[in-house]
């Protein structure tokens, strides 16, 4: 059953996807509630405590779901180990998964949206779209790439390679036309990526 912190928290998100977060104000939000904001302060400091609140559910979602689809997890020479030994079809299951969190998931593609929005305006949401969505998917991916294939020179562009599209995918996905088969495009990617790699 949703709680009412919950119900907040979802609020204050579709709020922020669809006007930014700068331009909600508690008021608004309490009001799109229904409820008085002195009982919205019983749950919430403020707006930026709500906010907070969104970016801590964002990182336990993230946890969870690697925990619960058994991805390798430490430091990046134990999850460079334990890739090595992930078969092709685990790798193709949780890119799906991670790709059904940004687009399909009510909580996270809104948090995609917001943060899309904002990130022009400002500096902090910039900052985190890069985090969430854009350098540190590749970051990460370049550190994994540079330990799986030894070819730390190339890991960068591998990392682009591999994650470029799928990004693609996310506006596609938003833009969605009848007949459009994502999923399958997805599966493709992942297995022609998969063969280039094995080449290294």
């Amino acid at each position: 059953m949703c709680t009412t912190k919950e119900k907040i928290l979802l609020t204050s998100l579709k709020l922020f996807a669809q006007d930014g977060y700068e331009a909600v104000s508690i008021s608004k939000i309490s009001g799109e509630l229904g409820m008085a904001k002195s009982a919205l302060y019983k749950h919430y400091k403020n707006k930026r405590d709500i906010f907070d609140s969104i970016l801590n559910r964002m990182d336990e979602m993230d946890c969870e779901r690697a925990r619960d689809y058994n991805m390798p997890n430490g430091d990046m020479d134990t999850i460079i180990k334990e890739y090595k030994q992930i078969s092709i079809d685990k790798i193709r299951i949780y890119t799906e998964v991670q790709f059904k969190h940004w687009t399909e998931d009510e909580f996270s593609s809104l948090f995609r949206r917001m943060l899309t929005l904002e990130q022009y305006r400002n500096q902090e949401m910039a900052d985190l779209y890069q985090k969430y969505l854009v350098s540190g998917p590749i970051a990460y991916m370049t550190d994994l790439f540079a330990g799986i294939t030894g070819k730390t020179d190339e890991a960068g562009q591998l990392a682009i390679e591999f994650y470029g599209p799928i990004f693609l995918m996310y506006s596609l996905h938003d833009n969605k036309r009848e007949g459009d088969d994502l999923m399958e495009m997805l599966k493709k990617h992942v297995d022609r990526f998969s063969k280039k790699i094995d080449r290294y």
